[in-house]
């Protein structure tokens, strides 16, 4: 069954920085449109930037700036460079595909506090 795998989650100082990775299968990844979401404590689920398979770039005005996405098609492989990180960003983290919905993953958790 097509796995989505987030990783690089944790604790950090707010101005800090994280990096997340995705992992999604290889058969479609490089098809296909992929994002990043994010779905903070008692919140709903939402987009945080997309990139197409040729590398164009999409992001919310929360993050734009800040955060980088990108994508290695040959490791099947999704990124989140995220800096000058704030208390606000505090959720966990989601990758799929938009327009391709598989099953969510367990999501990468990111904690910004002092």
């Amino acid at each position: 069954q097509a796995q989505l795998v987030e990783s690089g989650g944790g604790l950090v100082q707010p101005g800090g920085s994280l990096r997340l990775s995705c992992a999604a299968p290889g058969n479609i990844f490089r098809y296909y449109i992929m994002a990043w979401y994010r779905q903070a404590p008692g919140k709903e689920r939402e987009l945080v930037a997309d990139i197409t398979p040729s590398g164009r770039t999409n992001y919310k005005d929360p993050v734009k700036g800040r955060f980088t996405i990108s994508r290695d098609n040959a490791k099947n492989t999704l990124y989140l460079q995220m800096d000058s990180l704030k208390p606000e960003d505090t959720a966990v983290y989601y990758c799929n595909f938009p327009n391709r919905r598989l099953a969510w993953g367990q999501g990468a958790q990111v904690i910004v506090s002092s």
